[in-house]
């Protein structure tokens, strides 16, 4: 299943050249032992994700509705019983994963490329009879192809109201399928050219909701994997996808590739999978530092008598006063995108994980004393975040208290991030936590003890076949 690289490409410019060669010459040699390490939390995160998520009301939608248009085929669906087409499988275990805002995050391209590239390998790996090594590659070749690609598209496609995660997956899934299905590098340039043609999504369900956010991660998965089928029957892309006149940068960035865009994909640059950000709490990643900020304030709560966010311009578009929503909470997707509210429950020491949130959606939590606190909260637009700390997910809060002192606080690495890793136990928590309820204690420890050792030689097959149900 593995292709030899190519050394040239006719008529093709750098930066294109440069990915579909290191698509193309990507080895389990060539992986150091950070980047070992970050593709083992991240396996263990996602799937997790995807059997826990499985049970959300818009995830039962999803499988209801892959189960009228789903295709046959080889390829299981997480915390089910059903098989279909890899495409589509990956569609709705893609979906599970992104689908309650509390999957991975790589910072720098503000984006989620777990709940693509695990979700495309594993789908794609059983149906073509792949070993978990053979796998794994084809993974980090699509998370490095995503995430490499999204550091040069940051930060304006987030800025444009673009979702990048929407828009980056379909590059990543087209890697996967293109490095496990061994493409010379003409096919491979094509798929990841059509893939070009896929990619879409906006933000605007972070202001007036919407469940669709949750599909996005299938939705572009599925669209990269159909572009790498599209490639192999002969269908053809441009060849200046991303560099041309009207290519990817200048249609929706209104700019071309920056100079020697090419030299992020050079031999020997350091792997983006060994930074993995984990998330510990069910929220948009722009909210967790000022998480980390206010949690030691809840045992003053009483005491507060105002709280100013002091937010870049940058994430005040993600999560700050450009929500229509963002102090009057009506909806999940309000809660989850709103700084305020995550400030709030953190405030009233009510966690910001998994439970909170789920009791938010049962009308388990009374909303009337954590409007009352909204009320008190100011998010206040602050330049200078971006120009200090451009592409950090900073916090800057002040507390003022009824006495009138102040107390400022500032977070530049929040839990789970690459300098503040969660710990060992805490993933193990979040795994059992998530996965417990519909595998049973007993399979969900039989799995993560796989998930631990990912012997490469076992086959997709077998793994999947751990998680079902």
């Amino acid at each position: 299943m593995v292709a030899t690289a190519s050394s040239t490409l006719p008529d093709c410019p750098p930066l294109e050249q440069s990915i579909v060669q290191f698509v193309q010459s990507l080895r389990d040699d060539d992986l150091d032992a950070p980047a070992r390490a970050g593709l083992s939390r991240l396996v263990r995160d996602q799937i997790a994700l995807q059997v826990g998520i499985s049970r959300m009301p818009w995830s039962q939608q999803l499988l209801e509705y892959a189960k009228a248009n789903g295709r046959p085929g080889k390829s299981r669906v997480a915390a089910s019983s059903l098989t279909f087409a890899a495409g589509d499988a990956a569609f709705v275990n893609g979906s599970y994963g992104h689908g309650f805002e509390y999957d991975d995050a790589h910072g720098p391209s503000y984006s989620h490329p777990g709940s693509s590239v695990i979700p495309a390998g594993l789908a794609l790996g059983e149906e073509l009879g792949a070993t978990l090594g053979e796998v794994m590659t084809a993974i980090v070749a699509g998370y490095e192809v995503y995430t490499r690609l999204g550091v040069l598209l940051a930060p304006e496609l987030l800025q444009r109201g673009y979702h990048p995660h929407a828009v980056l997956s379909n590059f990543g899934a087209a890697a996967v399928a293109a490095k496990l299905r061994g493409f010379d590098a003409e096919t491979t340039l094509h798929a990841l050219s059509i893939a070009a043609s896929h990619a879409s999504g906006i933000t605007e369900f972070s202001s007036t909701g919407g469940s669709v956010k949750r599909v996005h991660a299938g939705m572009g998965t599925r669209n990269g994997m159909t572009a790498a089928d599209l490639a192999k029957a002969g269908i053809t892309g441009p060849r200046a996808f991303l560099s041309g006149r009207k290519g990817f940068f200048r249609t929706f960035l209104q700019r071309p590739p920056a100079d020697r865009a090419e030299e992020r994909f050079a031999p020997g640059t350091k792997f983006e999978i060994s930074t993995v950000w984990l998330k510990a709490y069910c929220a948009c990643y722009c909210c967790h530092a000022y998480i980390d900020a206010t949690r030691p304030f809840a045992p003053r709560l009483a005491d507060i008598e105002k709280v100013d966010l002091r937010i870049s311009p940058t994430f005040n578009v993600v999560v700050g006063t450009a929500n229509a929503n963002a102090f009057a909470p009506k909806t999940i997707e309000h809660v989850q995108y709103s700084l305020p509210t995550q400030a709030a429950f953190a405030l009233h020491g009510l966690g910001n994980g998994y439970r909170v949130h789920r009791d938010y959606m049962a009308k388990k939590i009374d909303m009337q004393p954590l409007l009352a606190t909204i009320g008190r909260m100011a998010i206040v637009e602050a330049p200078e975040l971006d120009e200090k700390y451009p592409g950090q997910f900073v916090a800057d809060v002040a507390v003022t208290f009824k006495n009138g002192t102040t107390e400022r606080v500032f977070v530049d690495n929040a839990i789970g991030t690459e300098k503040n890793p969660m710990t060992e136990d805490f993933q193990d928590d979040k795994f059992m936590d998530l996965t417990t309820d519909v595998l049973g204690t007993d399979r969900a420890k039989a799995l993560l003890a796989t998930l631990r050792r990912l012997d490469p030689n076992l086959k997709a097959s077998e793994l999947t076949a751990l998680f079902a149900a």
